[in-house]
This record gives C-alpha cells, structure tokens and sequence, in this order.
C-alpha cells in the first residue's frame, strides 16, 4: 500500500555450529567463507532432519550461474511463520546465506481445534466480512514474539483486507496486520495528468476493451462502476470478474483518465522488470495482472465512513485476493478538486506512476522475498516498492520537478498541496523529514500502528538508496557518502533488486537489508567497487550496522 490513512527477531551471526538456534531467534548473516561453512552445514543437516524444506529454487538473470535456494524453517512438520533460510550458489560453492531462524518453539504440533472449528472463530473476527482463500495451520508470534500453533487466514470487509492469527488450542486472536501491502489493438486515452497515452487493448464486436494482448501476461484493468460492495465480494472471492466488467470504449480513444493511467503505467512496470533485470512479471512466470478501477466516485467518496476511506484515498496490492486467489491491484480515485484530507487534495491514484509501480512492486516482493508485512520486514517491503516505483519514474520520464517528471518524491502527482505547511506527494527519499520520516535507524518508529510504522520507517532504507545514488549527508548522522552518480544508478537498482528479491528472508531486518545488499554489490560489481562503498557508506549514514 502506499500510503495510510491512519497512522524483531535478536540480530546476530554465529561463526560456530548453530547447535543451539533453536534455542534464541537468529539472523543469519553469512558472506566470508568461515561463517558461510558453518551455516551450509546446517543447512544441508536441517534439511535432511525436516527442520528446513527447500520451497524455491531460482536463477538470477543478471547473475544466471547462480541458484538461489530457498528453505522454509518448519517445527513438527509445521511450517513456522516468517522464519525461512535463503542459500546463493554457484557451481556447486555457497557464496553467501542469510536468514531467520524462529526460537522457544511449541512442543505440541496437534491442534485442539478442527479446520471447521477455527473457521468459525474466524467467521466471528472478520468484522462481518469472508475469508479469503484457506486456513493454514502455522506457528506463529503473538504482539510479545510468543510462538503459538496456529490458524492464519485472510479476511476481507468493508473495513480493510487484514491476515488475521488465532491459536489453534484456544481459539484466541493473537496477531492480525493488513494484507494492504488480455484480438490485439492500441487505442489512446488522456491520463490524469491530460497526457495522451497508447494502451494495448483488445477489439471485439466493434467494442474495445481493456485486456493487454501485447505483453505476455493476461493484464486487465477492470471498471467497477461504482459498485463498492461487488468490488469487496471479487477480492474476498465471493464474486466472480466477467469479461462485461472489463473497461470499455465504443472507439479506440478512452476517456477514463482513472482506467488509462491504471492500464498504461501497469504495462510500463511489467516493461521496466523485464527490460532492466529480464524479469518475467510479477513472479517471473508471468503471472496474471488483474487492476480494479473506480469502485467508489470522488463524489461517492466523502459518504464514506472514516473507516472506509481506503476504498478512495489509497492503493493496494493484495496477493490473495481476487479470482481464484491469484491477487489484485486497486486504485482509489480520491476526493474531488476542492476538497482536502488532512491539507491536500487526492486525485486518481493511477494518476501516478510511481503508485502502480509501487503496488505492482509489492506483487513481486509476494512472489520473492514475501517480506512479512510488520515491523522492520513491513518496513522493507514498503521501501523496496519506493525503491523500485522510483527507478521506474526514472526509466520512463525526464528527470525534473513538476507532473510527469522523475523525482524522488512519492505520489507527487496525485498528492497536491492545498493547505499551508503541506506538500506535493506522501513520501522523500532525498530528504525523508519533509513529510515527519526517520532518516535515521536511530529515529525509529517503535509503536504498533500502521503495522509497526511501515510506512514511517521504510524511509530509512529508502534514504540509504537515495545517497548510495545520489550522494550527500545524511541530516542526523552528519555523514557524507560518495554516490555512483545518476548516470549509474542502474547499478544500485540492480543491487538492491537483487538483494530484496533473492537474498533477503521474509522476517528480515534492517540489519539483514544492509548485508544482503553489501553482498549484491559484490556479487554484480566485485569486493572494493565503487557501488559496494556507495552502499556501505549509505546504510552507516543512516544508522543501520
């Protein structure tokens, strides 16, 4: 998700035989040859044991004589949440792991409650709405970190889109966050912005419509026409998308600014992936791309209640939801021009570029790292979406400020100033303190709202990325990083690219983001390259060590 309306495991390496990991929460850091000895050993041991199951095994395109391995930490047979294991390999040599390892473990593996039982508390937590997709019976943390044996589900209301924990013995809640994180033609359209754009669409009885049969992907914008609680029921599974739901237009020109900019930057994302790291979607197998646009009018949108203001006043990736659970993207369509919220006026998310770019983003992360949406994780997840949406803003548009330019400001172009003391956009990588963001690890947010400060704390690691490009000083530490420079800031996208869909576990820190993308930048450019300083210098800047 973008942006909000409402506002870790110990980190260490063992550089002997982790005997006792199941005995203390572990971040695994391996990158010299010692420590990585160590930890391969364990790896292959845990493996045989059953305490680890190899989940993926993927190749790099940048890198494509590497194998990344992936391993999910599992307790009795049951899978443990967010703890997992990721090993980089090269003609048979391990060159780096990295991971979390969970700790303090239930003993029981057998749950009191039935699947149908559980179903039933969950039925009685999903503020009136459904499930969406299974129930998986997991070991899950608690708010305190306790590990519980539990039953995990999506639910989706009126009210949000949240992944809801119950303990499998009691029934208790113990945890829930937000889950919000297609004959051939080219017709145009005018964008948010009034810029004509091209969109792939498809020609059928005199009609056209809005399914992309140029890219390899099934790519469809959807019109919900103001149906807000038949856009609920698609993406809890309740109801079905029909070809009728598509956009449409009775000529090649559309006039939905909303449906073209949805459509066009979504196609310019899958471009960028493909073009810069030969990525093939969002899962690299070219995974279907399903958008909704235009559940709720800006009209419609200030009869919501305050509780429901996401449905206008925001975007999200969800990856269960939709048809057949294969995820959506959504784009509210703000409020209208004269009105404010909280001093700035929204127009259609679409609008922006850099928004698709950032949900679609989140869409890879599900697919890859499934960076775990809480905490320092969440935070993660969120900064590789600012990380990539601004890579693409700068693949496609001529640098500068203004509508339509690259920038390292997010959502500049839907997110107007309208009241003093505010400014264009929610987020800055150059300077996160515009809009009240940590520049500094030791600035933190360290409370439980918005997940855990996902949003506010993903300027930490988007900031690294900005002077690792870009240079400068870093405002609290007072420490200046030497940058590649923006005519090589290719090299950094590639780092961190590889870092956050290959290297990183899915309860990583920020601790783990600093060394797997150290490890990156010498994996692409070599030990002592300009871009592996650039890195190093940038994280210390920011406080992460």
């Amino acid at each position: 998700m973008l942006r909000s309306t409402v506002a870790t495991a110990l980190a260490l390496t063992i550089a002997v035989w982790p005997a006792t990991a199941q005995r203390a929460s572990t971040s695994i850091v391996a990158m010299d040859s010692g420590t990585i000895r160590v930890w391969d050993r364990y790896v292959d041991s845990a493996t045989r044991s059953g305490e680890l199951r190899l989940k993926a095994a993927v190749r790099d395109p940048s890198i494509p004589e590497r194998e990344i391995e992936r391993f999910e930490q599992r307790h009795l047979g049951v899978p443990v949440w967010g703890a997992d294991v990721v090993r980089d390999i090269e003609s048979g040599f391990t060159r780096s792991v990295f991971g979390e390892l969970a700790a303090d473990l239930p003993s029981d593996p057998e749950p009191r409650l039935s699947p149908s039982q559980a179903a039933s508390v969950f039925a009685g937590v999903a503020k009136g709405g459904e499930i969406v997709g299974q129930l998986d019976l997991v070991i899950a943390p608690d708010a305190n970190g306790a590990r519980h044996l539990s039953y995990t589900a999506v639910t989706a209301s009126l009210d949000g889109i949240e992944r809801v924990f119950i303990d499998a013995n009691s029934g208790v809640e113990i945890l829930r966050y937000s889950e919000l994180e297609t004959q051939s033609a080219v017709a145009t359209g005018r964008g948010v912005l009034g810029d004509t754009k091209k969109l792939s669409v498809e020609g059928a009885g005199g009609s056209f419509f809005t399914s992309d049969l140029l890219r390899p992907p099934s790519l469809v914008t959807y019109d919900m026409r103001g149906n807000l609680a038949r856009t609920v029921a698609v993406l809890d599974g309740r109801a079905p998308l029909l070809a009728s739901d598509r956009a449409a237009a009775s000529s090649t020109v559309f006039s939905d600014p909303a449906v073209v900019d949805a459509h066009v930057h979504a196609g310019w994302t899958y471009d960028y992936f493909f073009k810069r790291f030969g990525r093939r979607g969002l899962d690299d197998r070219d995974r279907s791309i399903t958008i909704l646009t235009n559940a709720v009018s800006q009209q419609g949108a200030l009869s919501l209640p305050i509780t429901q203001l996401d449905w206008a006043l925001n975007a999200f990736w969800c990856d269960v939801c939709g048809p057949g659970g294969t995820g959506s993207i959504f784009f509210g369509n703000g409020i209208p021009p004269g009105f404010t919220f909280r001093g700035k006026n929204y127009t259609n998310f679409a609008g922006a570029l850099d928004i698709v770019a950032h949900e679609l983003t989140h869409g890879v992360t599900s697919s890859t790292s499934r960076l775990i949406y809480l905490n320092e994780s969440g935070a993660l997840n969120e900064a590789f979406s600012d990380i990539m949406a601004t890579s693409i803003e700068f693949f496609f548009q001529p640098p500068g400020t203004g509508p339509g330019r690259a920038d390292y400001l997010l959502g500049e172009d839907i997110s107007r100033a309208a009241a003093p003391g505010t400014r264009d956009g929610d987020r800055s990588l150059a300077d996160p303190s515009l809009f009240g963001n940590p520049d500094h690890y030791s600035r933190r947010y360290t409370g439980s709202a918005d997940n855990g400060g996902v949003h506010t704390n993903s300027s930490i690691a988007n900031h690294a990325f900005y002077l690792a490009i870009e240079g400068g000083t870093n405002r609290t530490s007072g420490l200046t990083v030497q940058g590649v420079g923006a005519a090589n800031r290719e090299q950094i996208e590639k780092v961190f690219y590889r870092a956050f869909a290959f290297l990183m576990p899915a309860s990583g820190t920020f601790s783990t983001a600093r060394a797997a993308t150290i490890q990156a930048a010498r994996d692409l450019y070599g030990a002592g390259s300009s871009a592996e300083r650039a890195v190093i210098g940038a994280w210390t800047a920011v406080g992460v060590l």
